[in-house]
């Protein structure tokens, strides 16, 4: 059969259904996943096109797979974290859903507190396993949409599950029945499908889904879960952990609209962002992430990350509140007691601050040197220079305009004598085998010790 593409205009041969293959024995892909080395890569060269939707956006776990990985958020923290994100996705709601746990009475009761803000975005949703019991949780709640996971590789299929191919198909096939009955969508979660029969279990499966949302009528969306962090952008890498194979395949062959496609991967081998942008790349509509990152083992995408790629891709912020970013980094520290990681980008401490005398000379000329964009305007987040034996007269005339906030025709030059003064007390603070950074109380008694007046007169040249 041929077909037009409403994409690309051109006519494409569609010439092969893809059927369930029914196997005795599980695909492992042990030439892949040997399991006593690391996994290999393998490329078979075939490449497929770009084709980013025109509405892209993020869905948030951090409720779901992001709390596992943490100690649990109280219901308080979850509401005042919720209307961060909230936030953060602004108006046109870039964070577009937001998933929970229903499982106990604080769960459920996270979500009436969330419910009860009144936000328009993200949209509140669920996540269940597949069976009965768990989707009765979801119409309680009077949730409208849920997630459902329905793991598709054979390792979790046969190995986990003890079902073959065709009973797992049935099962999930059910559950979602049960959901359209509701009047629930359901958002099928394709566990572990870079480590799936592609062609074998995870296309007829996804084909199936499509014909009950034709039936329906009801937009049956799907998970794609890089669950191991297996997948890889490279162009020509072979399935099953070829992230542009994946949702091309499940676009083009299961024709799942991308709309309904949403990916999910973890950063066990550091690429879940650039998979993350790849799966938008080439047709996904949204990418699930988690804030700060926090999840299972390595952890999720995070969100602020991704609302940075957005803004990249799109070349506008699109209404989104990157203030946000900073403001959420300061309640995971100190309200959830949550240690971020220092020199994570966009939330760490360290992540725009610099050491190097040489950078903070070029910093004194011109901050732009040596920042990425804007951070004190877009993050409310303004450069710093800590200062150890490296940063020289350049970096502590540097952290002095900044402490002090000194405006621009007062800032102090490296050529002040005074500067000279404090690194010399600095360098003798190293040579008697100090190894830490000075801290900002330890600076501010050197220049006390050295001056008392000007210390003072620091005061009044600030902004």
């Amino acid at each position: 059969m041929i077909e037009k593409n409403k994409k690309t205009n051109l006519l494409e041969e569609k010439l092969y259904s893809y059927s369930l293959q029914d196997v005795d024995e599980p695909q492992l892909f042990r030439d892949v996943f040997d399991y006593d080395n690391v996994p290999k890569i393998i490329f078979n060269q075939r490449n497929v096109p770009m084709s980013m939707p025109e509405e892209i956006w993020i869905t948030d776990t951090t409720f779901r797979d992001g709390q596992q990985s943490v100690s649990p958020f109280t219901v308080e923290q979850i509401k005042e974290i919720f209307k961060l994100m909230s936030r953060l996705g602004g108006k046109k709601g870039i964070i577009r859903q937001s998933e929970f746990f229903l499982y106990s009475e604080k769960d459920r009761e996270a979500v009436r507190a969330c419910m009860d803000l009144g936000l328009k975005f993200p949209e509140i949703t669920s996540w269940i396993r597949a069976n009965s019991k768990d989707f009765e949780l979801v119409k309680q709640m009077n949730i409208k949409e849920t997630g459902i996971l329905t793991s598709c590789s054979d390792y979790h299929i046969f190995k986990k599950m003890n079902l073959t191919r065709s009973q797992a198909l049935d099962k999930y096939l059910g559950i979602v029945k049960d959901a359209l009955s509701a009047g629930i969508k359901p958002r099928c979660h394709f566990e572990d499908i870079t480590r799936a029969d592609f062609y074998g279990f995870v296309v007829p499966f996804a084909t199936e889904l499509m014909k009950l949302s034709k039936e329906s009528g009801v937009p049956i969306k799907i998970r794609a879960c890089d669950t191991l962090g297996f997948g890889v952008n490279f162009p020509g890498a072979a399935m099953p952990r070829s992230v542009p194979g994946i949702i091309y395949g499940l676009h083009h062959y299961a024709e799942v609209p991308s709309s309904q496609l949403e990916w999910h991967g973890h950063n066990d081998f550091y690429k879940v962002v650039t998979n993350a942008d790849t799966a938008w790349l080439y047709g996904c509509a949204a990418v699930n992430c988690s804030l700060l990152g926090i999840g299972e083992r390595t952890g999720n995408c995070p969100v602020e990350a991704m609302a940075i790629e957005y803004a990249s891709f799109k070349g506008t912020n699109d209404g989104m509140d990157f203030t946000a970013i900073t403001d959420i980094a300061n309640y995971f520290e100190k309200e959830v007691g949550y240690v971020i990681p220092p020199r994570t980008p966009f939330v760490g401490r360290s992540f725009n601050s610099t050491r190097a005398g040489i950078h903070a000379d070029g910093l004194l000329k011109d901050e732009e040197i040596y920042n990425i964009f804007d951070t004190k305007k877009m993050l409310n987040r303004p450069l710093h220079v800590s200062i150890n034996n490296t940063s020289g007269l350049a970096g502590i005339a540097y952290w002095i305009n900044d402490y002090f906030e000194l405006a621009d025709k007062n800032k102090i030059e490296k050529t002040h004598p005074m500067v000279a003064k404090i690194k010399e007390m600095v360098d003798a603070e190293y040579a008697n085998g100090r190894c830490s950074v000075m801290g900002d109380d330890e600076l501010v008694n050197i220049i006390r010790k050295i001056d008392k007046d000007f210390y003072k007169k620091l005061f009044s040249l600030a902004e």
